[in-house]
């Protein structure tokens, strides 16, 4: 039988982590797929300690490091699968995790990804990510995070999955386009998913998708200067090639009052001026990005994106102030 999945793991010198990774996929209670690392070229033993180790694994080796953006994509398009699951290298997967996702993204030809339920690995009564959600301030969150892990218990539409650990419809790549290089990495995910609601597909999340992550496995941090510019500079091109003109004009009050309390947060923890840094990048180059075309029968997706937007601002309110009171 021919396999149906594609697992994609993108690596950086991660070699400390890959084989809790490889292990819990060889535990697999769904054997219908085929497992495949890019190596961003590694400087570490990454590379023969997977030959030595895994001999089913197929390898990509990379000539230079092309970010998660570069690897996901040259895996993706190697892949001939119907659905790809990309996989952070610092994650353990349960089980039933591939099974649960494939079952989850049969369901409808109108589903281009769907987000698992990630726990976090060092604390595992909390949860990590249960896809990703985008508001009208133009933050992109992780929703659940630090929730007690037995919550979020309900599969539903997410904004966009997160690329930690999720399936996505190959063929839609095709019709979307792939990861955008240019953000090389942070928000990549949230640009493809919000791509894919403009040609009008679905994101959801899947409880029973769990998988175990430990986070900032490659950057090293959760705030750092590479990170912090990065993330500020891809956050100008998300809105850029995403919203159209009209859109950006009507969204550009709460997008300002979104960089000026994310400025003033930075500020606060030494990070102002990469986040600046990255505003002005981001601004400078953002014409270099490729624009969605706008098409007039796309314009009740815009009106339903817009509403996510609106709607993802009071989300995010709740879950902050909950986490406050957990």
């Amino acid at each position: 039988m021919a396999n149906k999945v594609t697992i994609v793991i993108p690596n950086y010198n991660g070699m400390k982590f890959l084989k809790d990774c490889l292990d819990s996929l060889s535990r697999q209670s769904y054997t219908n797929f085929e497992t495949l690392v890019v190596d961003n070229a590694s400087t570490d033993d990454s590379v023969s300690f997977i030959q030595n180790n895994y001999p089913d694994v197929k390898l990509m080796i990379m000539k230079e490091n092309t970010g998660f953006c570069g690897g996901v994509n040259a895996g993706i398009k190697a892949s001939k699968t119907p659905y790809v699951i990309l996989l952070n290298n610092d994650t353990a997967v349960d089980p039933n995790y591939v099974r649960a996702l494939v079952q989850e993204i049969s369901r409808s030809k109108d589903i281009f990804s769907v987000s698992s339920k990630m726990i976090q690995f060092y604390n595992r009564e909390k949860l990590d990510d249960t896809g990703d959600l985008y508001n009208i301030l133009g933050w992109a969150f992780q929703r659940g995070v630090d929730h007690p892990a037995t919550s979020y218990r309900k599969s539903t539409e997410v904004f966009s999955a997160c690329a930690g650990a999720a399936i996505y419809r190959r063929s839609v790549f095709k019709k979307i386009g792939y990861f955008d290089k240019m953000h090389f990495a942070y928000l990549e995910d949230v640009d493809i998913g919000y791509r894919a609601q403009i040609y009008g597909y679905r994101n959801l999340y899947c409880p029973k998708a769990i998988v175990y992550h430990v986070g900032s496995g490659t950057s090293g941090s959760k705030y750092n200067s590479f990170k912090v510019k990065l993330a500020a500079r891809n956050n100008i091109y998300l809105n850029y090639k995403n919203m159209p003109l009209v859109q950006l004009i009507v969204n550009a009050v709460p997008l300002s009052v979104g960089y000026l309390i994310k400025w003033k947060f930075f500020k606060k923890i030494g990070f102002e001026k990469d986040y600046v840094e990255g505003l002005k990048e981001g601004i400078q180059t953002r014409r270099q990005c490729k624009k969605v075309p706008f098409c007039t029968e796309h314009i009740p997706n815009y009106c339903k994106i817009e509403w996510e937007l609106i709607k993802n601002t009071f989300i995010y309110a709740w879950e902050y102030a909950s986490r406050k009171l957990l």
